[in-house]
């Protein structure tokens, strides 16, 4: 990679970042498409400061991770419709001096959930309630889908049903809940962080589809618990690439999915 001043610089902001798969796959799209332009990853816990930063350096773009993707609303110029009905930016595009936010979580697990199951109709139990949880039952509302929200705090979980209008009910009560596919939305279990999951075995059936929104360890403890008792597990690294080819398609208007694909895989495997 020649990097010189005139390469363009995009990042991701949140925290922890360190594990983040985002870099390997942006800088391939890049140098696949010839753009000068390289992709780094900053750990931040100043949202306002980390705004100013990019505006102040002329960052092209920004990809937001947790838990920041509902604090960058209030520092943006403008907010897609779509992202500002969702509640969520997880991806900032700099056009003609302002800063943009848009979320391609809502695409990107639609996508991946849709290879998997018939969304409308079917019934969902979301575990979480932040950004991640809101553009993924989004998304699902959109299609018609059945949902169910299960939180631990009992104000943040009841906050998002109502958006959705759909039911809640406390994490400790999620075993009792009828589901088709149960979507793990927090970050419990992610690295490095303890091995972990939200809910207990008990609540999966043989059958069900169980996605995890968290992609490093791959195989959560939520998922290899899911895999033992039957179900259908849908690994977060899809929903990953899925929703950084959209954000790749926002900052360049373009798409080298195949590329960013096998930089995730081989990023991956080491």
């Amino acid at each position: 990679m020649d990097i010189s001043g005139r390469t363009r610089v995009y990042a991701i902001i949140g925290s922890p970042v360190e594990h983040s798969l985002s870099p390997p796959m942006h800088n391939a799209g890049f140098a696949a498409e010839g753009i000068d332009a390289v992709y780094v990853a900053f750990r931040v816990e100043d949202v306002a400061g980390a705004l100013a930063g990019i505006r102040a350096l002329g960052l092209g773009g920004v990809s937001v991770t947790v838990p920041h993707k509902m604090a960058v609303m209030a520092g943006l110029d403008r907010i897609d419709e779509m992202a500002r009905q969702v509640g969520a930016v997880n991806t900032i595009v700099a056009e003609e001096g302002e800063l943009v936010g848009y979320n391609t979580d809502t695409a990107g697990a639609v996508a991946a959930l849709s290879a998997h199951i018939e969304i409308r109709g079917r019934r969902f139990l979301i575990i979480g309630a932040g950004g991640a949880a809101r553009a993924i039952g989004f998304g699902l509302w959109q299609r018609g889908a059945d949902l169910t929200i299960a939180n631990r705090s009992e104000e943040h979980g009841r906050a998002l049903a109502h958006d959705l209008a759909c039911r809640f009910v406390p994490l400790s009560q999620a075993a009792g809940v009828e589901a088709d596919c149960i979507i793990q939305a927090t970050s419990v279990g992610m690295y490095p962080g303890p091995d972990r999951s939200p809910v207990p075995a008990q609540l999966f059936r043989p059958g069900m589809v169980v996605m995890d929104i968290v992609y490093k360890p791959r195989r959560t403890r939520f998922l290899r618990e899911a895999e033992g008792r039957g179900c259908r597990c849908i690994e977060g690294t899809l929903m990953l690439l899925e929703q950084a080819v959209e954000q790749f398609r926002l900052w360049t208007g373009r798409t080298p999915r195949q590329v960013m694909e096998a930089a995730l895989r081989a990023a991956l495997a080491r």
